[in-house]
């Protein structure tokens, strides 16, 4: 015998003068092996009077102390506490139908096998059959029978119901479209991809505003980085007084301003004192072109920037590159910003990674370059100058991510509806983009500076502190993969 098939019958059967308080209503607890029950009523029409409650073998395990109650209650509970106990009431049974009095075969009956797990999906198909039509009480007899998920039978029961004398006509409902979005476990999901992996070392530069100084400490919290904070000391502990930031655990470097705080943090990553560098609430202009600086920071690809996006409305994860370093990459530019976009995707964990090169339109055209850069850019993949991906292009928005729109244009490529990355024009484009994205369609944000020999996190200066700490884990990532990229190089030399 399975757990699910003992339950704990707790009837409460209450009358008219029980509701006057004048006595406790009576209760009694039995044991009941079997897997079906019956009730069975004085009024069958209105479910009312229950006189007893039968096991299936015919065991009477409640009879009401009243010949006629008018209020009464059952409640079945499982000897599994995981299980939720099941309640039947008067209005339970007008709704399913009673049975007469003193008469088994017309006894309301309920049925139970396994009962899933509250733990498992909530996924049941009910169906109820038509067994036979009662004349002369208007009358249909339904067996009703749910099964979970797996096909395995959840509940069984045999009801009556008052069948409308008339044909019935409804209109049709149009219920809302409700999208689930829990932005808190994307979070911790993408905080997963990091774990069992150290601390980076990391120059956090200008954290002078609440939400950058609580983003680097968030992510120190998460075991990301090791923060070295490059400020003004004074003007840095006032912040962290005032917004109830514990600094605890954190290297400060005092400096006098943003500027001298961009220089040393460039100088720490060229003289391989830090792993990667986290941008604070200074201008993204002003710390790239410290970075440009040291040429021992420089690779031989271009920089760009690489927005990582969790939308609502969108299957996966959302890539965007560039919209916040190159203003108008050229035709050579744009195929370093790929190939860094399309490196970083792997390391999340893309295989291969599918790439729109967004346009106003599908088809190439003259008049616009950057189809043309599109074309191009398509063709230097097929010769080998871009790997590690699959491009398409030029691809408008909506075909790129939506198969729907994709299809109906007739668009037959790999990438449509499915990309993991939209590779914009130019910078004014895919800004505007991605903010449309962050304050329109309720995405979670992050960002990474590539091409350079550390990474950087870098998000708008008006993100707080969830984008910052997905932005550390992203430098992580990325610096963890380096590092074992080296090691595995020298170690082979």
């Amino acid at each position: 015998m399975t757990r699910y098939a003992r339950w704990i019958a707790v009837a409460l059967l209450l009358s008219v003068r029980l509701l006057a308080a004048e006595a406790p209503a009576p209760s009694a607890k039995y044991h009941i092996a079997a897997d079906a029950l019956r009730l069975e009523f004085a009024d069958e029409a209105a479910g009312l009077g229950l006189l007893r409650l039968v096991g299936a073998e015919g065991t009477e395990l409640v009879r009401s102390p009243d010949p006629k109650p008018l209020l009464w209650r059952l409640e079945l509970r499982s000897e599994d506490k995981a299980l939720k106990p099941i309640t039947l009431d008067n209005r339970v049974a007008a709704k399913c139908g009673g049975g007469s009095s003193g008469s088994v075969e017309n006894a309301l009956v309920f049925r139970w096998d396994e009962i899933g797990l509250p733990d498992e999906p909530n996924a049941l198909t009910v169906t109820a059959t038509v067994l036979r039509k009662i004349e002369e009480r208007k009358q249909v007899e339904l067996d009703c029978k749910a099964v979970n998920q797996k096909g395995e039978p959840v509940l069984h029961g045999l009801a009556r119901v008052l069948a409308p004398q008339k044909k019935v006509r409804l209109p049709q409902s149009h219920a809302p479209q409700i999208q689930l979005f829990d932005p808190q476990a994307r979070l911790r999901d993408l905080l997963a991809m990091g774990q069992g992996l150290a601390p980076e070392r990391c120059a956090v530069v200008h954290p002078c505003d609440p939400e950058s100084l609580r983003g680097a400490m968030d992510a120190a919290a998460h075991g990301l980085i090791a923060p070295v904070l490059i400020a003004p000391e004074a003007r840095l502990r006032a912040i962290a007084e005032q917004a109830g930031i514990n600094l605890h655990g954190a290297e400060i470097l005092a400096v006098e301003h943003s500027h001298a705080a961009a220089a040393k943090a460039a100088e720490l990553a060229a003289l391989g004192q830090v792993g990667m560098l986290m941008k604070g609430s200074l201008h993204t202009d002003e710390l790239m072109q410290a970075v440009l600086a040291q040429r021992a920071l420089r690779t031989g690809r271009r920089m760009s920037h690489v927005f990582r996006f969790d939308v609502p409305l969108y299957p996966k994860q959302l890539l965007i590159t560039d919209a916040a370093l190159n203003i108008r990459p050229t035709l050579a530019e744009k195929a370093d910003i790929i190939s860094n976009a399309i490196d970083f995707a792997r390391i999340l964990g893309v295989e291969v990674p599918r790439v729109a090169i967004l346009s106003a339109v599908e088809t190439v055209n003259p008049s616009i370059p950057s189809t043309l850069d599109a074309a191009a850019l398509c063709k230097m993949a097929d010769r080998r100058q871009i790997t590690g991906g699959i491009l398409d292009g030029p691809l408008a928005f909506d075909n790129a991510i939506s198969m729907q729109a994709a299809q109906i244009k007739d668009i037959n490529s790999p990438v449509a509806g499915q990309a993991d990355i939209l590779a914009v024009p130019d910078l004014e484009s895919g800004n505007m983009l991605a903010k449309q994205l962050d304050y329109l369609a309720g995405a979670s944000s992050s960002g990474i500076v590539l091409g350079a020999r550390v990474p950087i996190a870098l998000t708008s200066r008006a993100e707080g502190p969830q984008a910052r700490v997905a932005s550390a884990l992203l430098s992580r990532l990325v610096a963890h993969h380096r590092s074992r990229t080296a090691a595995s190089e020298s170690s082979v030399g």
